[in-house]
């Protein structure tokens, strides 16, 4: 059996791999991992995001925690930036999201905050499965008044709008924006800051009904925010995931600026202000080749990681970073908040386009992106981790390395929140790097699916 935990949580599809049960489980085993030392009655915060799954996922996840002695605060639909933010800010022992982020309706998903708002370890995840697998034998289930009890709290998204704004104290008097939230947790808060930084906000699919979370809208599917920022002769389209945690963005011309990008723009602003700590800032190993060489042309350091923000961040406390992130737009400014951020980004961005006077496409050229090709090969999710034991694989990208060293890079890895395996190719050719990834993706899904 694989690991449940991924690199963003427990994922799956709501109701037959993340079901119910399932959820009250990771409550129980959570609440009790999490707060096992703790000399008073814990306190847990729970929120979601939009999916029509949320609510009966969270209610379980709620009685598995009141079911250990743990009460629950639960703040509805909100961003997971606000859960990481808002559990810290109110001591609260532990935070919970449910989400699955940028995935499809029929996914959801269960992440674990600690109590100064940080994703967990590897080591405490596996504590928690561990106690799963044990059928929860060490657990002390109380009586009476020893139950744990569920509060809800409606001022979150408030609470979180008021810091991000105090955070990025910017007057966007003048700006056109378009925002497509995704049908997601961004729906409210987003557009809120926005407008009452003075900014001219047009928001599109921020009408949410709980089946419609990422459906052809939000960062994964650009097309129409790209073509309503030109039509519409906008400063700038921002683009967020379904539980806000990252940010794409569109410039003027109608031209996408991925994580990559955004990161250079403000971290170049961050390093002429003294602000950019160490002058390094903190990516993965999926980040373009070009931004390795921005930064290094601009007197940047920077430092790559294993894929998923949580690594990321990891080694932005090891070093003291003020600012990390993934080219998915996973941002992280540290000085602020304690996880990706896609409102604070989009909100750093802007001061960066207020204060130079720039338009976005102008400021983007800093970096130049180099032909980069992304495929993901469906396979079985329990198989994802093993596609190097089979020999017809490990030969072909052995010999894709070959062909490309020296003139670019091939990495392939399975993802750490779908049933794939990604492959990226970066090269010289965009058609040749594209139909190479193809063939091995292919390749990958024909032998591992």
């Amino acid at each position: 059996m694989g690991r449940m935990f991924g690199t963003d949580g427990v994922r799956g599809v709501a109701n037959e791999e993340l079901t119910p049960m399932l959820a009250m489980q990771l409550g129980q085993a959570g609440a009790y991992v999490l707060t096992k030392e703790k000399n008073h009655k814990p306190t847990i915060m729970v929120g979601c995001d939009t999916r029509i799954s949320g609510d009966m996922l969270a209610n379980a996840l709620m009685a598995g925690a009141c079911s250990v002695g743990a009460n629950c605060v639960y703040v509805g639909i909100v961003p997971t930036p606000a859960v990481a933010y808002l559990t810290r800010k109110y001591r609260m022992d532990a935070g919970v999201v449910i989400s699955a982020s940028h995935n499809p309706v029929e996914f959801n998903g269960i992440k674990f905050f600690d109590g100064d708002g940080y994703k967990l370890p590897d080591s405490l995840e596996d504590e928690i499965e561990a106690v799963i697998r044990n059928n929860m034998a060490d657990i002390k289930f109380p009586i009476g008044p020893g139950v744990g009890k569920i509060k809800l709290r409606t001022d979150a998204k408030e609470e979180y709008i008021n810091h991000s704004v105090r955070s990025v104290p910017v007057d966007l008097s003048g700006m056109k924006i378009v925002v497509d939230c995704a049908e997601g947790a961004s729906f409210y808060t987003s557009v809120e800051a926005l407008t009452n930084a003075g900014a001219d906000v047009i928001a599109i699919h921020n009408h949410p009904d709980g089946t419609n979370i990422n459906a052809n809208c939000g960062s994964t599917h650009m097309d129409e925010l790209k073509a309503k920022v030109v039509y519409e002769k906008a400063d700038v389209g921002l683009a967020f995931d379904g539980d806000a945690d990252r940010l794409l963005a569109v410039d003027e011309l109608g031209n996408v600026v991925d994580g990559d990008q955004i990161m250079a723009i403000i971290g170049l602003h961050m390093k002429n202000k003294g602000t950019l700590k160490g002058d390094t800032i903190v990516a993965t190993v999926m980040s373009n080749l070009g931004f390795s060489l921005c930064c290094e042309r601009n007197g940047m350091k920077l430092e790559r990681t294993a894929v998923g923000d949580r690594y990321v961040l990891e080694r932005m406390k090891e070093i003291d970073a003020s600012l990390g992130g993934e080219q998915s737009g996973h941002i992280i400014f540290l000085d602020e908040n304690t996880t990706g951020d896609g409102l604070l980004s989009a909100l750093h961005l802007l001061e960066v386009m207020k204060e130079s006077g720039k338009k976005l496409s102008e400021l983007s050229s800093v970096m130049e992106v180099l032909p980069q090709a992304l495929v993901g090969a469906q396979v079985a999710n329990h198989k994802k981790e093993h596609y190097l034991e089979y020999p017809e694989i490990a030969s072909a990208i052995e010999e894709l390395e070959k062909k490309f060293a020296g003139e670019g890079r091939v990495l392939i890895r399975p993802s750490g929140t779908e049933p794939l395996v990604r492959v990226m190719i970066e090269g010289k050719d965009q058609k040749q790097i594209q139909a190479e990834a193809e063939k091995l993706a292919a390749l990958i899904q024909d032998i591992m699916f």
